[in-house]
């Protein structure tokens, strides 16, 4: 049975005890090498004499005798040094939008704010179980919340009171938080990342791509509110920006198509720059249950591992 960190089942609004009980066993488990120092489920890049043998190498002076291969010495007369993989934990960081845009909901789920949230009190109680360690950075145009990665239950508890207090910011500026984070961050990891992605595209993807060449796995939660995708409007409507305040009177029906062409093209161009990054990329709207989405998402992911 899964056990919840918590002192009641209530007790935190974005972390709850049947959700986590339907999520079982599931881990989420980082696809590329990452450094780290407790034992865990992930393999770390840097080779030691511990743990699970990896390759050969040649012997230099220096190494110690008592891992040379003699089995292979007899069958080579060559001198051969066992190497061995580490087994390691993964440092991981979710950075959750709580930009003005987050706050939209149309009423066929919770607003986009609301949803990243459950998502961000799930995955971080996920990793911790499986002996990781999650920080948590809350952003707009600049960072609003930043809890550097722990692992301890009590570490959890406070990341689902900070959530419980998050309230939506102003516009969307993804590239200065997430450049900034990338030169902070020194030990590879993994960067979970929720947002609407309301920014301008070429700057997101030159952020997400620093976050690559500093050789962190990436996983995009690009999430929607189910009309964003649909556009159903049929009468003459008011639209409000949520980040400007802006006002427009539109017809529907004589926007409808254009808009549904630019949606697209918008959520094309993040989904081939994350699969030309080798990074992962996760489109949902706020009408999918979120237990299911991650359900269904971690299975797939342990199948490929």
């Amino acid at each position: 049975m899964t056990r919840i960190h918590t002192a009641g089942p209530s007790r935190y609004r974005y972390l709850d005890p049947e959700t986590l009980m339907r999520l079982g066993n599931l881990n989420l488990v980082a696809r590329s090498a990452v450094e780290g120092f407790i034992s865990g489920l992930h393999r770390s890049p840097h080779h030691g004499f511990s743990v699970e043998f990896s390759e050969h190498r040649p012997y230099t002076p220096g190494d110690e005798l008592r891992h040379l291969d003699w089995v292979t010495y007899a069958k080579t007369d060559r001198y051969y040094v066992k190497q061995y993989e580490q087994e390691t934990n993964l440092r991981c960081y979710i950075l959750l939008d709580c930009s003005g845009s987050m706050n939209y909901s149309s009423g066929r789920g919770p607003t986009k704010l609301q949803y990243g949230s459950f998502l961000t009190a799930t995955m971080a109680y996920l990793m911790t179980r499986q002996q990781d360690t999650v920080g948590l950075v809350a952003f707009d145009h600049e960072t609003r919340l930043y809890m550097p990665p722990g692992g301890s239950p009590a570490h959890v508890n406070e990341m689902c009171r900070r959530l419980e207090g998050l309230q939506t910011g102003e516009v969307t500026r993804c590239a200065k938080p997430f450049h900034d984070l990338a030169e902070m961050i020194k030990r590879r990891g993994l960067i979970i990342i929720i947002s609407d992605l309301y920014d301008n595209e070429d700057e997101v993807i030159r952020a997400l791509s620093h976050f690559r060449h500093k050789k962190h796995g990436i996983i995009l939660f690009h999430i929607f509110d189910a009309a964003e995708l649909e556009f159903p409007f049929a009468k003459l409507t008011q639209f409000i920006d949520l980040e400007t305040n802006e006002r427009y009177q539109v017809d529907p029906k004589v926007v409808r198509d254009a808009y549904l062409t630019e949606l697209r093209g918008f959520i094309d161009r993040y989904k081939k720059a994350c699969s030309d990054s080798d990074s992962e990329y996760v489109l949902t709207d706020t009408s999918v249950p979120y237990d299911f989405l991650l359900r269904s998402y971690l299975a797939r992911r342990q199948q490929m591992r």
